[in-house]
């Protein structure tokens, strides 16, 4: 694999770290600030929106300029949103930081994808695109658990010191490693943007994403509370709950980069949201005792981000072949739809929280990835020829 896509795994981690230490940090937050844990929630919510904005829109208006500057003036940005974020007096400005930083996000994720797969072979793009979002996975294991340690002991304002200065080795890894001879993104135009909108077999990815990453971030969102006030766990226990999750991600992504190259992304997709919907409905049962709501949260990482490589390969597919001057564009906004799902999945879970109870998040999650579910079952003649190119 090309040197470059280590590089994309670096800037790929330190904006995993930013975008879910976030989960860790709901208690501590919620204390600190003297809000809600919905409102400490919303947090999670607002940083995702801003990826949906910003993945897009500022996808297609960067679509000229030279790939490695770009990519080094959104780690710029990055590195400028958390020290933000660092020096926040008050729940606003705190905000404001998440909202910045989720806009460098979903262009980052977006231009990435379609470098990650122009940079190997097309039977290798899934593969590729895994070893890009490993940074993710890897800022699970890692990145993840020791903000939150950090959080927990020092204050949540130095953990996101701590993320800008992973931002800056990032933005050091871009310079040093990234080609500078990139191609530039074709700028389509604005009819072109708009048609991505209206090829179904397009929308149904993006129905897919949504709805998947929404069905867990519904209690993923809140997993730290339910950790501490469901199962009794410490927040010191929480911090390797977190860790032991990440590991799993970490394994799973690469499982399923391999499982979407061997089977094609649909099928993988099915094994994916089918497996995802029983451990959340498995952690209902499980969340009471210690022992089993480590085991479960061990196997939901395993389901969790594996279905991404499926997803972003299929997305880019799917564009070449029904929006091809516009196949940026069309990655940005599966970049959207995840984010759309995850903001989607912490409103839906603090509503929950709010009127149900923690407990209840998983299997109103479940429910919501069994609708990602039986979308892979529509449509299958539309999606045979995609499955082609995926094998």
């Amino acid at each position: 694999m090309p040197l470059a896509l280590f590089a994309l795994t670096l800037s790929a981690f330190a904006i995993g770290t930013t975008e879910f230490v976030i989960v860790g940090l709901v208690p501590t937050i919620a204390e600190q600030l003297a809000v809600s844990l919905p409102s400490a929630g919303l947090l999670v919510s607002l940083y995702a929106l801003g990826v949906a904005v910003g993945a897009p829109v500022l996808t297609a208006l960067t679509a000229r300029l030279p790939r490695k500057w770009l990519l080094v003036a959104l780690m710029g940005v990055f590195t400028l949103g958390n020290l933000f974020a660092w020096q926040a007096p008050d729940y606003g400005t705190l905000v404001m930081a998440r909202v910045l930083t989720g806009l460098t996000h979903g262009v980052f994720f977006s231009i990435g994808s379609t470098i990650a797969t122009g940079l190997v072979a097309r039977e290798k793009a899934a593969s590729a695109i895994a070893i890009m979002f490993s940074g993710l996975t890897v800022a699970l294991v890692t990145g993840v658990p020791l903000g939150t340690w950090i959080g927990q002991h020092f204050g949540w304002r130095e953990t996101f010191l701590v993320v800008s200065l992973l931002g800056a080795i990032a933005l050091l890894g871009s310079l040093l490693l990234i080609p500078a001879n990139l191609p530039k993104g074709e700028a389509a135009r604005f009819k072109d943007q708009l048609s991505v909108l209206t090829k179904a077999p397009l929308l149904k990815v993006y129905a897919k994403t949504a709805l998947g990453y929404g069905g867990s971030f519904t209690a993923f969102t809140f997993l730290a509370p339910i950790l501490q006030q469901v199962s009794g766990l410490s927040a010191n226990a929480v911090s390797l709950v977190l860790l032991a999750y990440g590991a799993s991600v970490a394994v799973g992504n690469i499982w399923g980069g391999k499982l979407a190259d061997r089977l094609g992304a649909v099928r993988a997709l099915r094994v994916m949201f089918a497996g995802l919907a029983l451990v959340l409905l498995a952690l209902n049962f499980t969340a009471s005792s210690p022992v089993l709501v480590v085991l479960t949260v061990l196997v939901w990482g395993a389901f969790a981000f594996g279905n991404v490589p499926g997803l972003q390969v299929l997305v880019v597919q799917e564009a070449e072949r029904h929006a091809p001057k516009a196949v940026d564009v069309a990655s940005g906004l599966n970049i959207a739809a995840f984010n759309i799902g995850i903001a989607l999945g912490s409103v839906v879970g603090g509503a929950t929280v709010e009127h149900l109870g923690l407990i209840h998040t998983p299997w109103i999650g479940a429910l919501i990835v069994l609708m990602a579910l039986a979308l892979t079952y529509t449509g299958r003649r539309a999606d045979t020829p995609a499955l082609a190119t995926c094998k």
